[in-house]
């Protein structure tokens, strides 16, 4: 007999960040949709009201495929560095 998997009742947001100067943000979180837990990378755009509303653009995917998508950003970075488009101590040029 299995344990059932813990649910989310709201998002819980992992990480948010700028994505340029028209102060687009790349927010990271993870919610629970009918039932399936589920990453979601999403960029958000400000409303004229001031606050961060979520857009079309971005991914989710259930939680169970995050180690692979860790591991491809992870050779991506790699390969950036390797190309050197990215120092090793580099933040994002915004």
């Amino acid at each position: 007999m299995s344990a059932r998997k813990p649910t989310l009742a709201e998002p819980v947001v992992v990480s948010k960040f700028w994505k340029n100067r028209q102060h687009d943000a790349i927010i990271t979180s993870l919610s629970t949709y009918e039932g399936r837990n589920l990453v979601d990378i999403r960029m958000h755009r400000m409303s004229t009201a001031g606050q961060l509303v979520p857009t079309q653009k971005g991914v989710a995917l259930v939680v169970l495929r995050l180690p692979e998508l860790a591991d491809a950003v992870n050779k991506a970075l790699a390969k950036a560095r390797e190309l050197g488009l990215i120092d090793d101590d580099a933040k994002a040029d915004a």
